[in-house]
């Protein structure tokens, strides 16, 4: 389990909208939106590199506390989602959900594999992986930025480890599965039986790219904004 200290991002109310926030940008802002159940949402902008600083720390399940200028009380956020421009990688957009500290809330919390098993370290057999995230139900304050998965307990082929197996401290309901698998041993050659080298590689290969977000216009980044502006009116 790791518990980071709460990270601060300030930010100004943006008034600026449309293709208008070019001119945002190149001033040095990044346009975004905070929202929340319950909450008005607010369009605001952040200097770009405070929030690059603040992405490289924080994840979906890690609060931040936003200090709004002119507001008599920072407002506590998750990270919801990120817009980058896929060939400059520079920031086009981003969205903060507003939590009240006294009601629960539903959000994913990262797992992070620590150690190394015996077996797969000395090449008797190979480890798989499954879900690389629980779906968890809290309070804000009980969050956690990820849950750690020792690896070194996997000692003998045939072993896993399931979300059932995972040191979830109090206070975080698990929504995910018990059974599902985070982790498997399996025998070198059930992995080289079951699917040649060559076919996992290009499948890999595939993946990787796949996975490459496609590029957010200026337009199209505001029109996302303003769809989930309306969404969570």
């Amino acid at each position: 389990m790791r518990k980071k200290s709460r990270v601060e991002l300030a930010a100004k109310k943006r008034s600026v909208f449309g293709s208008k926030v070019k001119r945002l940008r190149r001033e040095g802002w990044v346009p975004g939106v905070m929202y929340g159940h319950g909450f008005e949402s607010v369009s605001l902008k952040f200097d770009k590199y405070e929030l690059r600083g603040v992405l490289s720390q924080v994840g979906g399940s890690q609060l931040v506390n936003i200090n709004v200028e002119g507001a008599e009380e920072p407002e506590f956020a998750l990270l919801r989602e990120v817009q980058r421009d896929v060939i400059s990688n520079d920031l086009l957009h981003v969205d903060f959900y507003r939590v009240m500290m006294t009601q629960t809330i539903t959000t994913e919390i990262p797992l992070l594999n620590r150690g190394e098993s015996p077996v797969a370290e000395q090449k008797e057999g190979i480890l798989l992986f499954g879900i690389a995230e629980i779906e968890v139900e809290c309070l804000p304050g009980d969050l956690v930025d990820a849950l750690e998965v020792d690896l070194a307990e996997l000692t003998e082929v045939g072993q896993a480890i399931h979300v059932e197996d995972l040191a979830v401290p109090p206070g975080i309901d698990v929504l995910t599965d018990p059974d599902e698998m985070i982790a498997r041993l399996v025998p070198l050659e059930e992995v080289e039986l079951e699917r040649p080298a060559a076919e996992l590689e290009e499948e890999l290969i595939m993946g990787e790219e796949g996975e490459e977000v496609e590029v957010i216009g200026e337009a199209e980044a505001e029109e996302d904004e303003e769809q989930e502006i309306r969404d969570y009116m």
